[in-house]
């Protein structure tokens, strides 16, 4: 069995090898890239250098990124979507391109010196090319025959549809899968070349099947893909080549030892057994009868301790990252009540994490502490709002008519009864001039089914008021013969989630390259900021957090109680007075043990390479950063604060604009 220790060391040693530096993980919280709220990538804390600044560890670099993603959480409970993972990233920022990455790529996964799989059960995937963007990827298609020819093996290209011509089919054409970014409207992007393991190739040629299929069917596993990022998508939506052509690749820890050690999915490896053991404990249940519910209160309990543990010091709330961490709180309680797990739990599977992981990430272990109360804290206000919840449902059942015994469990009893009476309810909400509905072998009218019904809207005032579960509401209502329409709940939620990501392109509009300008002068201004706050409150401020649009700056700092107005002025008047001053902003890169001799603050050191950069601004301020940095302070604008509150406990939050 390999381990995830062994894979991370045999990644970072082969790509030494092959002339990288290795750059730590960068935080969960991205600093420079407003279009997204998590780092789900390994991309997002290294923009600024795909963009062309250069980086201080050089042009080709390796790394183990963690990361969050949530565009996936409906699908957490299969046997390979995972909100927190961790990738394993290799780059070039414009060294070596497609040949180099795609030999690399072939010799890590079947040299026996590294992983050494199987090439017989190797696909991948290339770029098939649109009219909109660019043209097929014959570079790639070229340099995978040569790797496949290396290994004494037959390959060939699919059809355009990415079907099989033959049992040698090895390279699959695809488009929407094999193109990648940007993150916003702009910026850097380009085609991309995947690889997939065949799990069960005892089933042979299924030729009945595209590639696409395969992999729905949990046949192939992706477990590495190499990104070739030559375009910059502009705001006129054309695709220009990019001067600096770079190569971003990601290979996901946990896919990779499930393919390795032979499992079926990734909840069977190293990195998730201890918690499915401490569940069952906890439940006293088995998890193969629960398989679903074991995996998601696993995956978001271990999400929602790597988001507590982050350095920003994130908590529950219910806005921005703070909702995302509620939710997937909520939702493994949720699941934990549906297990009937006693009293407060999280915090006991959040140790096993924090043990998993603490060599890793030494910051969890670091704000252990932290996570433990957060996630109990979080707990007990659910379980209030569950308290508050029940009661307002239990008054919106008192106002329905139940079926009676004998027709509501002929329906329970149906074998498609939730399709019946989904169509059944469709039929009713459009109207349907129909007396009665025959579909469960017996009548039921209309007026029945409206008395017995909680309509998709009441159930979702519910889970939007009190965050009241769907799937609690619909148990109460069948423990009282009546009714749920789901589908309703679903278009109020939908119609809900449209407003909101709305409400988020607004709020993210544009990608990074085309608001750099401003996002430059915003982040130059944190520096001003953090350095009158240390002047004004006292040296012992740092800095725990930010976030940066182009159209304001949200700081974080430690300070354990309200500023006054007077304080507030006091900062703004010291920032604008080095505005006026145009300062210059200037950057050396040196070791961090030379930046601090020289006084630079470092807020999160564990992140930082052999080499960094510090910017100075004039004498006033200096920091160990990544940038964007406008030139001089006299571009900066008029500097505000719109805002001073709590963040958390002893954690302050300003925003403010420039004018």
């Amino acid at each position: 069995m390999l381990t995830a220790k062994e894979l991370r060391k045999k990644y970072l040693d082969f790509f030494v090898s092959k002339g990288h530096k290795i750059i730590p993980s960068a935080s969960l919280i991205p600093e420079n890239d407003p279009t997204v709220l998590f780092t789900t990538a390994g991309m997002h804390p290294l923009v600024p250098y795909l963009m062309g600044e250069k980086h201080p560890a050089g042009r080709s670099l390796v790394d183990i990124q963690k990361c969050i993603r949530t565009s996936d959480i409906d699908e957490v409970g299969d046997n390979r979507h995972l909100t927190f993972f961790e990738m394993m990233g290799n780059w070039s920022l414009g060294d070596y391109f497609k040949k180099e990455v795609i030999a690399w790529s072939w010799e890590f996964l079947t040299d026996s010196k590294w992983l050494g799989l199987d090439p017989q059960r190797i696909y991948v995937t290339v770029y098939k090319g649109e009219k909109s963007k660019a043209a097929k990827d014959e570079d790639s298609i070229s340099i995978w025959l040569e790797q496949f020819e290396k290994a004494g093996m037959t390959a060939e290209v699919s059809d355009d549809k990415g079907n099989w011509l033959n049992k040698n089919t090895r390279i699959f054409l695809l488009t929407e899968d094999n193109w990648w970014g940007p993150a916003g409207e702009s910026g850097p992007c380009g085609p991309c070349s995947e690889m997939f393991y065949d799990t069960k190739p005892e089933k042979g040629l299924e030729k009945n099947k595209n590639f696409n299929q395969l992999v729905d069917d949990f046949r192939f596993l992706e477990v590495w893909n190499d990104v070739f990022m030559e375009f910059n998508k502009t705001k006129a939506r054309e695709y220009e080549p990019l001067k600096q052509k770079n190569v971003d690749t990601g290979m996901g820890v946990e896919r990779t030892i499930t393919v390795l050690n032979g499992l079926a999915n990734v909840f069977g490896t190293e990195l998730f057994v201890p918690l499915l053991d401490k569940i069952a404990e906890l439940s006293s249940k088995k998890y193969q009868d629960n398989e679903r519910a074991f995996r998601i209160i696993a995956d978001h309990i271990k999400a929602a301790t790597m988001i507590l543990g982050d350095p920003k010091a994130i908590t529950p709330s219910n806005t921005d990252q703070g909702y995302v961490l509620r939710r997937l709180i909520r939702r493994a309680v949720r699941y934990g009540k549906h297990l009937d797990i006693k009293g407060p739990f999280t915090f006991k599977i959040a140790e096993i994490v924090i043990d998993m992981y603490k060599d890793v990430y030494p910051e969890v272990k670091e704000n252990k502490e932290f996570i433990i109360n957060q996630l109990i804290l979080e707990e007990e206000k659910f379980a209030k709002t569950l308290t508050d919840g029940l009661k307002k449902a239990k008054k919106i059942l008192e106002t329905k008519i139940p079926i009676t015994d004998d027709k509501f469990n002929k329906i329970m009893q149906t074998k498609d009864k939730r399709e019946i009476l989904r169509q059944t309810l469709k039929d009713l909400r459009e109207n349907h001039d129909r007396k009665s509905y025959k579909q469960f072998g017996i009548s039921l009218s209309q007026k029945e089914i409206k008395q017995a019904l909680i309509t998709g809207k009441e159930a979702f005032d519910l889970y939007q008021s009190f965050g009241f579960p769907r799937d609690m509401m619909i148990e109460l209502a069948q423990e009282e013969n009546l009714f749920v329409d789901t589908v309703g709940f679903r278009e109020e939620l939908a119609k809900h989630q449209e407003i909101s990501r709305l409400g988020a392109e607004k709020k993210f509009k544009g990608g990074l390259a085309d608001e750099r300008e401003q996002t430059a002068k915003l982040h130059t201004a944190t520096h001003l900021l953090l350095a009158a706050l240390r002047q004004i409150l006292g040296q012992n401020v740092q800095q725990k957090g930010s976030n940066i649009t182009a159209e304001r700056l949200r700081f974080d700092f430690n300070y354990d109680q309200k500023m006054t107005p007077e304080q507030i002025k006091q900062v703004e008047d010291i920032v604008n007075s080095k505005i006026v001053e145009n300062l210059p902003v200037t950057s050396q890169e040196m070791t961090v043990s030379e930046a601090k001799k020289q006084g630079a603050i470092g807020v999160f050191e564990h992140k930082y390479g052999e080499k960094v950069k510090v910017y100075s601004i004039g004498n006033f301020s200096q920091e160990i950063c990544g940038g964007p940095h406008a030139k001089k302070t006299g571009d900066l604008g008029h500097f505000k604060i719109i805002k001073e509150e709590s963040s958390s406990a002893g954690i302050r939050r300003i925003k403010a604009v420039l004018q």
